[in-house]
């Protein structure tokens, strides 16, 4: 219950995340938006998560996979804050909400974790969902929504580049490099994007942005020392509820009918794979999933 309760909060984390960061692409550029993020995040983690505090946190057996996956985590972040612009809380989360689905997906190629056809049936069924939402060449989304695909799909590559350095670098190595990509490319870029706040509000907001991402990802690590992944993932398909609250209670905006319907698709199509991750049996020397 205690792990549950962090995901929990964590999810209410990420949704607030979102919000500040759709509030202030309003009103300033969204590379302005990312770079806070990063900064004030990494500065919050580094007084966790520190050569003192920890020595010998900055090694690591694969530099360029960690390089590679603080690159994608930025592209993720960047796409979103863009795709916020234009679009609702709840129809940039139902596309986000595919991730699952990717990793399912590419785990086969790049893991050698191939999906049995059942596994592969609910991928399809899921994909179809996201096309409810998004709706393309039929006048629905705005164009932005291919910003929130792409950036699904540099979430989907973190996740199993995540995994991957799982078997080389301790989880405060990786935590530690996770913004750091994006402070190194954000900083010197700062001049072509930069505008000061209009009020304090902005800058208050700003500062969300960053805590709101540090805490959710705090919560989110001590959630899973406490929980298995597959007792935790089925609750990250709440946050589509802050979505909806969110977006109504601070922009007066409630989604269609199709934005539900896909969603629900996507939502049920992920909920089977966690299913079938459960109750599979793999053979000792079999790599193949069911």
């Amino acid at each position: 219950m205690t792990a549950i309760a962090l995901m929990s909060g964590a999810i209410v984390c990420f949704s607030l995340l979102d919000t500040c960061a759709k509030w202030l692409g309003g009103t300033m550029q969204p590379m302005q938006v990312v770079l806070a993020r990063y900064v004030i995040s990494v500065a919050l983690v580094s007084l966790l998560l520190n050569p003192w505090s920890h020595p010998g946190i900055t090694r690591t057996r694969r530099p360029w996979l960690q390089g590679f996956r603080s690159l994608l985590l930025l592209g993720s972040t960047a796409l979103n804050f863009v795709a916020l612009q234009y679009l609702q809380l709840a129809e940039t989360v139902s596309i986000m909400f595919a991730t699952p689905l990717l990793v399912a997906l590419l785990a086969g190629p790049l893991l050698g974790e191939w999906a049995g056809p059942r596994r592969l049936i609910a991928i399809g069924v899921g994909f179809l969902g996201v096309l409810v939402v998004t709706r393309p060449g039929l006048g629905g989304l705005h164009p932005a929504a291919l910003l929130s695909v792409c950036g699904c799909l540099c979430y989907a590559f973190y996740s199993l580049s995540t995994r991957m350095l799982a078997a080389s670098d301790s989880p405060q190595t990786t935590m530690f490099y996770s913004g750091i990509g994006g402070v190194v490319i954000m900083l010197p870029l700062l001049p072509l994007y930069w505008s000061w706040p209009a009020d304090w509000q902005s800058w208050l907001l700003m500062c969300g942005t960053g805590f709101f991402g540090a805490l959710g990802h705090w919560l989110l690590i001590l959630a899973h020392q406490r929980a298995p992944a597959t007792i935790l993932a089925p609750f990250i398909y709440s946050q589509i509820i802050w979505m909806i609250l969110l977006g109504w209670f601070v922009f007066g905006q409630i989604p269609d009918r199709f934005t539900f319907i896909g969603a629900t698709i996507v939502i049920a199509s992920g909920l089977y794979l966690l299913y079938r991750e459960r109750i599979r049996h793999v053979p000792e020397g079999s790599a193949r999933l069911d």
